[in-house]
């Protein structure tokens, strides 16, 4: 019985006390616009992602989350952004955020209508004045200007 509680424990402490990992995507079209989310949760438009499922790797991830959130079908991944680690990025869990710039095409259609109200399509210049969810304003800043980051 101790060792059963010694490892419920180690298992709890390993899902409750590590940050999980996620993905941000920056979906640009053939014509040079972005895609963003508007979430139910918040109300406020977001880069597409999620959290990476266990055993999945992280262009499967990129390629489930661009298509329950957007439809829209990975052409290919472009560079990848930066990694952002600040415990309160996401107000409802730590979570560590690889980001990518991903080439996208297809139809918009939302699949994850619990998680996501609409897609829609911005040129870039407006979609970086939107104040958007978490920490991708400041992501969406990063890629706009070339950079690779650690935050």
């Amino acid at each position: 019985m101790r060792r059963f509680a010694y490892v419920v424990q180690t298992v709890l402490g390993l899902l409750f006390r590590h940050p999980l990992l996620g993905v941000c995507l920056i979906p640009i079209l053939e014509d040079g616009q972005i895609v963003l989310v508007k979430r139910r949760d918040n109300g406020c438009w977001s880069l597409p992602g999620g959290m990476v499922d266990w055993g999945e790797q992280i262009q499967d991830s990129i390629s489930r989350e661009l298509t329950e959130e957007t439809g829209l079908t990975l052409e290919r991944i472009g560079r990848c952004v930066g990694v952002y680690s600040d415990p309160y990025r996401d107000p409802r869990v730590h979570s560590i955020c690889l980001t990518f710039e991903i080439h996208v095409q297809g139809e918009l259609k939302v699949h994850d209508i619990h998680e996501i109200a609409e897609a829609n399509v911005f040129a870039l210049d407006q979609a970086a004045q939107m104040p958007l969810s978490h920490d991708h304003t400041q992501q969406l800043a990063d890629y706009l200007q070339g950079q690779w980051v650690i935050r």
